[in-house]
């Protein structure tokens, strides 16, 4: 895909479509009714690209009769031997579907073609519990566009090259774990460390945070991502310009950010019997719709002002910082920073 000399997302979308339907034998069919689906913002445009490569449309997908089937040859699909695409006739009936499936889910439906495309790539390479890896083939325009699937909620989190599938498109995840795989030379090694392992090795102060987060009766956090927040290795997150370019103009109608977070932080404390994290803390302050890029950003720099504090790496730490506590804000109560500073 990445190697085709398409320069638009819609060119490259209606490519992997056709690819994928012309698998088995380099021949596939679609109609016009297939390519007003695939909602391309120039579909003509993506048609004469895609012709221009080689491959052969015998018949007329844009002016034709939308219900009639229109084969697509795929030259180098068509070997017999040597294939690249090596799908046998229910595989690649599979993948069509699911092809489908993914491009009509709510989050992308009224996104950009290269936005759709990256939503192909994301959900066949990432797994569905766990954080994936952006693919080194995705191409530069849907690269571009990942902040539109986390704004539009296909994604939970983006931070530069890793990402997670929200709940509701998890189902549509390409990555399973082979039926039998291979018994692992070390068992031990091979084998990584459960939630409860991880608990037993942690110190008795951590191990109480964590479980604090796990079982707080008013977040209702799945154990499965409490555990997986406490056991990554912590990745910082990259800023481009344009994000630092955000910042400025959201600090300027923001003029009390820093004030107004810590006294936020001290009472979840007291809440919660934990810190917020940076989404919770974003989210309670009314600065939930900003990209995450910008609201990690946002922390960070009331950290550096020391209106917060927090315990890096370990997460669910934010608490008021040397700044309110000098201004005593967030800090009416005994309890207000909390007792643990894990």
């Amino acid at each position: 895909m990445g190697s085709l000399p398409l320069s638009s997302s819609d060119a490259q979308l209606l490519a992997v479509v056709v690819a994928i339907r012309a698998a088995r034998g380099g021949v596939g069919n679609l109609t016009g009714q297939d390519l007003k689906s695939l909602r391309l913002a120039d579909a003509e445009s993506a048609v004469t690209a895609v012709a221009a490569l080689g491959w052969q449309v015998e018949g007329d997908l844009i002016g034709g009769n939308p219900d009639t089937p229109v084969a697509i040859s795929v030259p180098a699909l068509a070997g017999t031997s040597d294939r690249r695409l090596p799908f046998g006739k229910e595989k690649r009936s599979r993948v069509s579907g699911w092809t489908t499936r993914t491009l009509a889910a709510k989050p992308v439906r009224k996104t950009s073609s290269a936005a759709r495309l990256a939503a192909l790539f994301l959900a066949a390479h990432g797994p569905a519990e766990r954080h994936g890896i952006l693919p080194a083939d995705l191409p530069d325009l849907s690269r571009a566009a990942l902040p539109e699937l986390l704004a539009k909620g296909f994604l939970l989190e983006l931070d530069g090259s890793r990402y997670l599938l929200a709940d509701a498109v998890r189902h549509l995840s390409g990555m399973h774990a082979p039926s039998n795989p291979p018994p692992p030379r070390d068992r031990a090694a091979a084998e990584p460390l459960s939630w409860d392992g991880w608990k037993a090795q942690a110190s008795v102060a951590l191990r109480r945070h964590a479980e604090a987060v796990e079982h707080c009766p008013r977040c209702h956090m799945a154990t499965v991502r409490v555990a997986e927040a406490f056991m990554r290795k912590a990745v910082p997150a990259q800023i481009s310009e344009s994000v630092r370019a955000a910042y400025g103009v959201w600090t300027d109608a923001q003029p009390d950010r820093g004030p107004g977070a810590a006294q936020f932080a001290a009472a979840f404390r007291a809440e919660h019997g934990h810190g917020p994290s940076v989404k919770q803390l974003c989210v309670g302050m009314g600065w939930g719709k900003q990209p995450r890029d910008l609201r990690i950003l946002i922390i960070r720099q009331l950290i550096a002002d020391e209106w917060l504090t927090n315990t890096e790496p370990v997460p669910w730490t934010l608490r008021p910082g040397r700044a309110a506590q000098a201004s005593r804000v967030g800090t009416a109560g005994p309890d207000a920073t909390g007792a643990r500073r894990t």
